[in-house]
């Protein structure tokens, strides 16, 4: 099971395996088709308080990934959902429309999700 974080600004890989874009808002100029989604999971995302708070301001950056943590640990629906996909897929690619290459919620949600990875399925079923 691998987890990556790519723009959507980059062409899709062989290697993308599901792709899934984690912001809460569509990433302007960019169409469905152009993106080829798996999945769109807004609410994974930060809230719009958080997001704006951050700004994607490096000297936030820890303070950030605490407090996204904290959303995400009460909100886990979200992450149920991630974590299904990653069960399910080889390889789950996390899109995000920032220009922010190091500083944004697609890395943070990295982070988080590799600490929380779902348990592969039995290969003796």
């Amino acid at each position: 099971m691998q987890l990556k974080v790519k723009s959507v600004r980059n062409a899709q890989a062989q290697d993308d395996g599901a792709r899934v874009l984690v912001d809460r808002l569509w990433a302007r100029g960019h169409s469905k088709a152009e993106l080829k989604l798996d999945a769109w999971l807004k609410d994974i995302a930060p809230s719009s308080e958080l997001r704006k708070w951050f700004n994607h301001e490096s000297e936030k950056w820890p303070e950030f990934r605490q407090r996204y943590a904290k959303e995400l640990d009460a909100n886990p629906a979200p992450v149920q959902a991630l974590q299904e996909l990653l069960r399910e897929h080889d390889s789950v690619t996390l899109l995000f429309g920032s220009h922010e290459a190091r500083y944004n919620n697609a890395v943070a949600l990295s982070e988080y999700m590799k600490r929380h990875m779902p348990r592969q399925r039995s290969a003796s079923k």
